[in-house]
């Protein structure tokens, strides 16, 4: 109704009026109508070949055309993702070994070529309040979001060929009790995390020589040769190619873990975060 009046107002007729805007003369009638209902004061003079503001209406156009103005501004971006290059901030969220590997190396990329989003990028193996933290891209095994499955990781029990010379092969479950093993904590709960393996057997082993909250960590530990661990494929992959580390108690392991790249909020998506959401996926989907 304000927009109806404000360009009657500034038109001088209501059937000018009708044509800028698309509508029928009726709709502006009614419109004014209603607006002089609401606000118990005539706003028009009207004779059948003219209308003119009242001297409430011409107050009142004024103090509309401004509120007018301040509700499309709402729906202007001039500094943010205006024009042809994306532009402000982009908050991620990911397991700290997983970024480092495959994701920082994505955003350095992403940040050379457009300089204007910036970056703010928080490596947790832990759980993250991603509303309260105001995350708008995440990389978890999780599904909680509007998620897009983009890659698997497996879970490998490794060790150095140094290592398996000298304390030998665990082979079944009991050995991960005696031989010595890495653990990395998780500090949602405050224990080491569990090895998995296939059929959903999960071993806490009571020989962790060395504890860490960092895989990259624990992955230094085990091509030390000081324990053996049990890493995602993305840490070890290259490692068992050149023969550094050995794939052990492989009849047991678990299915591949699924990786999804996650938004926390639904809705319109803005051009920084698409194109953040789509380099990250593919950099995960090449895992």
């Amino acid at each position: 109704m304000l927009r109806i009046f404000c360009c009657a107002a500034e038109l001088g007729s209501f059937k000018e009026a009708a044509i800028r805007l698309i509508i029928s003369p009726q709709a502006v009638t009614r419109a004014v109508q209603e607006l002089e209902r609401l606000q118990g004061e005539l706003l028009f003079h009207r004779n059948t070949r003219q209308v003119q503001l009242s001297a409430f209406g011409a107050k009142l156009a004024m103090l509309a055309q401004q509120a007018v103005q301040q509700v499309d501004q709402l729906f202007e971006h001039d500094d943010i993702d205006s024009g042809d290059e994306p532009a402000g901030l982009v908050r991620l969220t990911a397991p700290a070994s997983l970024a480092r590997a495959v994701i920082l190396p994505t955003l350095t990329d992403l940040a050379l070529r457009y300089p204007k989003i910036n970056f703010d990028l928080r490596l947790s193996d832990e759980l993250v309040d991603v509303v309260n933290e105001k995350i708008d891209i995440g990389v978890l095994r999780d599904n909680r979001f509007v998620a897009r499955k983009v890659a698997k990781t497996q879970l490998y029990v490794v060790g150095t060929p140094e290592c398996i010379a000298r304390h030998g092969s665990p082979d079944v479950f009991d050995d991960l009790n005696r031989l010595p093993t890495t653990a990395m904590h998780d500090r949602n709960t405050g224990r080491a995390w569990p090895w998995l393996f296939a059929d959903g057997q999960h071993i806490y082993p009571a020989g962790a020589r060395f504890m860490c909250n960092d895989a990259e960590a624990e992955l230094a530990a085990v091509l030390a040769g000081l324990a053996f661990g049990q890493l995602p494929s993305f840490l070890v992959d290259s490692h068992l190619a050149a023969g550094r580390l050995v794939a052990l108690m492989r009849v047991a392991e678990p299915a591949p873990w699924d990786i999804y790249i996650y938004r926390p909020q639904r809705g319109p998506l803005a051009q920084r975060l698409r194109l953040v959401f789509d380099a990250v996926g593919d950099a995960l989907s090449k895992l």
